[in-house]
């Protein structure tokens, strides 16, 4: 998948709690391969601590995870490799890191999209989609609603499936059917 060949790229997106998540996590498991959970989320309260508990005791026991909330392209080039799969969860909880950081989302994402087109081995990226709703009254949450949006399409340009999931059936709109 290196040396100028096209990674295999799947961009699964979804609402919150759309099972988009759980879909993810089949993907990956029914490929075989070694599965890497890359996990972008940050702890700031209890509430926070006991969903990632949570997520971390309903995963299947053949996960090694790995934590990186903010540095996303270089973590996938140091876990993405043959034998192996990589899951990221999620994009818009880097997005959000990403703004809360005052780092540059939008370099961030084009290094992310550069990467994701020469690597090792397969890469699930699991991602919130929120340009469904109305406009945020917030310039904050219209600028987040902007990243994520652009960073979706360079995703699903890039990637060879793309799969939308709603109340838990997942909806191919890209890739094999």
């Amino acid at each position: 998948m290196t040396n100028g060949a096209r990674s295999q790229v799947t961009l699964v997106l979804g609402g919150a709690r759309s099972g988009k998540s759980r879909h993810a996590e089949s993907v990956c498991l029914r490929t075989g391969l070694e599965p890497v959970y890359l996990a972008t989320s940050q702890v700031f309260d209890a509430e926070m601590a006991s969903r990632v508990a949570r997520h971390r005791a309903d995963r299947d026991p053949r996960w090694t995870t790995v934590e990186e909330p903010l540095a996303l392209a270089a973590s996938l080039r140091l876990h993405a490799a043959p034998g192996r799969i990589v899951l990221v969860e999620c994009l818009t909880l880097w997005v959000t890191n990403l703004m809360v950081a005052e780092l540059d989302v939008a370099a961030a994402s084009a290094e992310l999209v550069a990467t994701l087109t020469d690597l090792a081995g397969p890469v699930v990226l699991v991602s919130n989609e929120v340009g469904q709703g109305v406009v945020p009254a917030n310039a904050m949450a219209r600028t987040f609603v902007d990243h994520a949006g652009r960073l979706h399409q360079d995703v699903a340009a890039i990637a060879t499936t793309v799969t939308l999931v709603v109340a838990g059936l997942a909806l191919q709109l890209k890739g094999h059917r």
